[in-house]
Parts: C-alpha cells; sequence; structure tokens
C-alpha cells in the first residue's frame, strides 16, 4: 500500500526481457534497474515506480532492480522504458505513517493521455483523457493516481476527461511537471470508488 507521496525521483539505467512483446505464455516480462537515492531498501520490498507496485529483486548502493510481469506490462507503460527515463518512486507505506495523500494499490487501472496543459497563475492544469473504468469512478475533489502522484480532481470539463492541478512542489518535486499535450501517463482510480461500482453492479444483476 502506498499514499501517491513522491519521495524520489529514479532514473532506469538497464533494462532486461522481452517487455512484454512475447506471445502467450512465451513473454518473460522485464526487469529494471533504477539509480535510486534510498537508503536500507531491501530485497523483497514493494517501492511504486510510477505508480506500478513491483518488488525489489536485487539492491546496491544507489540502485536496485525490480521485475514486471506481463500482467503488468499490459496495463502500463513499463514496457516502453529503457535507460535514461526518469521515473517517480515511492515506498511501501508503513502503519502509523502519515497518509499524506490517499490510498494508493500500486494497482494501475491503464494509460491516460494528456489531452490539453494550461497554465493558470502558478498552477498547471492537465486535461486527461482517461481509460472508462477510471473515469466512470472519478467524482469532483475526489482522488487519482497519475504516474504514482495523489492528486485532486479539480474538473470533469468532458465524459472521459479527468482535470489534475499541479501546484509548483509537485511540478519540481515529480515528472509531471514535464508533461505535456499527447504524453501518456498511468493512472489508478481511488480505491474506494472502485469498490462503490463493484457493489453496485453486483446489486444491478441480481435486480435484473
Amino acid at each position: 500500500m502506498f499514499s501517491g507521496i513522491v519521495t524520489a525521483i529514479g532514473t532506469v539505467t538497464k533494462t532486461t526481457g522481452d517487455g512484454g512483446r512475447g506471445t502467450g505464455n512465451g513473454s518473460s516480462g522485464l526487469s529494471l534497474t533504477v539509480r535510486a537515492r534510498f537508503k536500507g531498501l531491501k530485497r523483497g520490498e514493494s517501492v511504486a515506480l510510477n505508480g506500478a507496485c513491483l518488488t525489489v529483486e536485487a539492491t546496491g548502493k544507489g540502485w536496485f532492480r525490480a521485475r514486471a510481469v506481463p500482467t503488468t506490462l499490459e496495463r502500463t507503460l513499463l514496457g516502453t522504458y529503457g535507460p535514461g527515463t526518469r521515473v517517480n518512486l515511492e515506498r511501501a507505506v508503513r502503519a502509523g505513517d502519515r497518509l499524506g495523500g490517499h490510498l494508493v494499490q500500486g494497482h494501475v487501472d491503464g494509460v491516460a493521455e494528456v489531452a490539453r496543459r494550461t497554465d493558470r497563475g502558478d498552477a498547471v492544469l492537465l486535461d486527461l483523457a482517461v481509460p472508462e473504468a477510471v473515469a466512470e469512478v472519478s467524482v469532483l475533489h475526489g482522488s487519482v493516481t497519475v504516474d504514482g502522484v495523489s492528486l485532486t480532481v479539480n474538473a470533469l470539463p468532458e465524459p472521459g476527461v479527468v482535470q489534475v492541478a499541479l501546484i509548483p512542489y509537485t511540478r519540481d518535486h515529480t515528472t509531471l511537471g514535464g508533461r505535456g499535450k499527447g504524453d501518456r501517463v498511468q493512472v489508478e482510480a481511488d480505491v474506494i470508488g472502485k469498490y462503490v461500482r463493484q457493489m453496485m453492479d453486483r446489486e444491478a444483476g441480481r435486480a435484473v
């Protein structure tokens, strides 16, 4: 479990595997080696890499390696990452930690595209064309995770579009400050909304 509060920006230095491009059960997944300034990181720990929960396979001074299985690659952009790709990182929260963002599972729901970027005062507004599964549970002033960053839904300007606002601190301490029209990002909808939708779908099924 995570909170969507990015604690470091890492850089991919190496990838190994087919990135999910294998066929059927032949895909080997992808291992990513990431340079990051984490202290005390251990094998078996969970790390959110642009919002995708991965398990640390190996670690050393200033780096770690994690593996993305084919199922993860199908829902994320990890298969497109290569050496030099900058990523938002967060270690799993501990019981008793302050929940500065919102409850984030690290289970990416899909990929969104930046439809519009607008500078307004000291804020940057990003209009994201999100997958239907994310759009239908997004509510005004609710929460959404974008590339691992906990953000508030600022507006719902049109069907299938979620708008978020980036304050200067977020732009300076995550990779989102460099996002513009046409860029793709990983998104996770609010887990509470997903549970509510599931319960409503079940009730609707019983009523038929």
